[in-house]
């Protein structure tokens, strides 16, 4: 008996292990199912770089470094900046600005507007080698905006109101419990046309327009595809498979080998982009719009 146990102990230490383990194996083959390389050219390092800016302009720090690791990388040999955003917050919106010009310094950048590229993300984009449009996109609105409610009429219905101590006579500039005072409006306007006049310089200079036009190509018009280029702010009306085509000629890749997006990546994407947005909605800030 114990030699023929010892004859079949491989097998049934086998069924014995599975049996114990089912779960966990089963566990690890979904894992490999959806993390494993697809094709043989998955197990290729790329060259070129897609890299995609979707949804308002808050949180940036992914994409940031996205842009920054393909600066440093010498095996990518171009990047693809793909944009569907409406704009959002100036500050984000300029370090993207800088950071796509600080990669153009070092490698060709195409940008193409899958959908809307307007306000922050246009400005995130004029720094590239060139602009490409959908051409059913939405270009333009360079401007800037600041808004806040006046809920005193509410606050007055429901019995509150506020008390406050202050120093300094523009403290309370855009507090919400009160019609803002003619010398507050001046004091906002201030700040919302010194960074207009930032914004449209940089367009300017970007993209090799006459800053004395401005009120052609800015002032917060919104645009066709096709008007946007005949005032000069994109390059050309294409599709993605355009856009593309034209890394590829700028990069001088003869195989091009593109980055793919990590599935859990895409999800964790969409989240934050969620939560952004109903950020947004309550705490509202100076915006470029």
């Amino acid at each position: 008996m114990q030699f023929i146990k010892k004859i079949f102990y491989p097998i049934t230490a086998t069924l014995g292990f599975i049996q114990n383990h089912f779960k966990a194996m089963i566990f690890v083959l979904i894992l490999f199912l959806l993390f494993a390389p697809s094709s043989e050219q998955d197990l290729i390092s790329n060259n070129l770089q897609q890299i995609n800016l979707v949804g308002p302009i808050m949180e940036i720090s992914e994409v940031l470094e996205q842009i920054e690791k393909a600066g440093s990388n010498d095996n990518i040999k171009g990047v693809l900046f793909v944009v569907d955003s409406p704009g959002g917050a100036v500050a984000p919106s300029i370090e993207l600005a800088y950071a796509i010009k600080r990669l153009k310094s070092k490698k060709p950048v195409v940008v193409y507007a899958q959908g809307t590229i307007a306000s922050g993300s246009y400005y995130a984009s004029i720094w590239a080698n060139e602009i490409v449009v959908n051409p059913g996109s939405m270009v333009g609105s360079i401007g800037v905006i600041m808004q806040g409610a006046n809920l005193s009429e509410l606050m007055s219905k429901i019995g509150i109101s506020t008390q406050t101590v202050k120093a300094g006579r523009y403290k309370q500039v855009g507090t919400p419990n009160r019609k803002w005072k003619p010398f507050e409006v001046n004091e906002l306007n201030k700040v919302i046309q010194g960074t207009y006049d930032m914004f449209t310089k940089d367009v300017a200079d970007a993209r090799g327009l006459d800053i004395n036009k401005r009120d052609q190509y800015a002032n917060a018009h919104i645009f066709t595809a096709k008007q946007a280029k005949d005032v000069g702010l994109v390059d050309s009306l294409g599709v993605s498979y355009n856009a593309k085509m034209k890394l590829i000629l700028l990069s001088g890749v003869e195989n091009p080998v593109w980055n793919k997006e990590d599935k859990f990546d895409k999800i964790m994407k969409k989240l934050s982009a969620s939560t952004a947005v109903t950020l947004h909605t309550y705490f509202p800030s100076l915006v470029l719009k």
